[in-house]
């Protein structure tokens, strides 16, 4: 399936940076921001178009559009227009660097980020993560123990993308795993790691099949029995993106949404990072675990212009 064939963004058709860039001019001239103009815009062009504009501003008007956009809008709204300026590897980058600097280390950003992209798309944000530092530097300086090892693992972008299954050495995956953990006292955590973050999908799809056979449980089950903290959830979300990408950010976008207040983070960044690639998926993903739209959910959860730009990124409600 070809990149973007999911996605809620599609590329405008008679698209004119030109144009655009005089109404988003326009949009900031002035007493006060005409946001609705910003949100007929931005969230309606794919990235690649998005770039073409930011080019187009800074030879029509001499200044950067992000700053300009910056020096007018505030809060939520900002943090998504700005998000989606930026190419994706660089998004990564500056989520990335966000969930580390400062005092204490939002860990769920590091989980969802590392565990969901392909091999490709961490070599890109390394390449793309221009902090003055070394990413895995930063991350080794920010986590510890086994949970470290993991993020690093999965920094180092070594998964086998093949699509070949070995039917002995899933056989043999599943047994060591099981082994490793339900058949001991104790866990042996690196055998998990080697297994969920080194092989293909294909595989890993076949070594789950297997261990449900072996040991009468679902490898999910046996992550929450055998781990917990940090380690389990690297675990589980590495898992759980193995067995449906779209699954996994359903319930990333629900848990940001569900109880008190919501987790506005989590919500703008799978929004602004999954609606060019496979946000449709998570649509269908969300009304069938949740029962409820995603666009509803949006809709109940958030309020103004934040909820407007959301909103068109969601895509209509079906």
């Amino acid at each position: 399936m070809l990149l973007g064939t999911r996605g809620t963004v599609k590329e405008a058709p008679g698209f004119n940076p030109e144009q655009d860039t005089e109404n988003l001019r326009k949009a900031m001239k002035g007493a006060g921001t005409d946001e609705a103009a910003i949100i007929s815009i931005l969230p309606h062009r794919t990235i690649a178009q998005r770039q073409q504009i930011k080019e187009a501003y800074k030879r029509a008007i001499g200044k950067e559009l992000v700053d300009e956009l910056k020096s007018e809008l505030t809060g939520n709204f900002e943090k998504v227009v700005i998000g989606l300026l930026m190419q994706a590897p660089f998004y990564d980058a500056y989520e990335l660097r966000n969930a580390i600097k400062g005092a204490g280390t939002d860990e769920a950003c590091l989980i969802e980020i590392l565990a969901s992209r392909s091999s490709s798309e961490i070599k890109a944000l390394t390449a793309a993560y221009k902090y003055g530092r070394n990413l895995e530097d930063d991350i080794c300086g920010d986590t510890s123990g086994m949970f470290k090892r993991v993020l690093v693992s999965l920094l180092t972008a070594g998964r086998d993308e093949s699509t070949t299954v070995d039917e002995a050495l899933a056989k043999q995956d599943a047994k060591e795993i099981y082994e490793a953990g339900e058949a001991r006292w104790g866990t042996d955590e690196v055998k998990f790691l080697t297994v969920l973050c080194v092989r293909n999908r294909n595989h890993l799809l076949k070594v789950f099949q297997e261990y449900q056979q072996i040991s009468g449980r679902d490898i999910e089950d046996s992550i929450k029995r055998e781990m917990s903290g940090c380690l389990e959830d690297v675990f589980l979300a590495i898992v759980r993106c193995i067995k449906s990408k779209p699954g996994f950010f359903a319930e990333r976008l629900h848990k940001s949404m569900k109880g008190l207040g919501t987790t506005d983070s989590i919500l703008i960044r799978v929004m602004v990072s999954r609606s060019e690639i496979d946000m449709e998926d998570i649509k269908n993903e969300f009304l069938k675990t949740y029962g409820k739209t995603l666009y509803s959910f949006i809709k109940g959860d958030t309020s103004g212009d934040y909820r407007k730009i959301l909103l068109e990124l969601c895509g209509p409600e079906k």
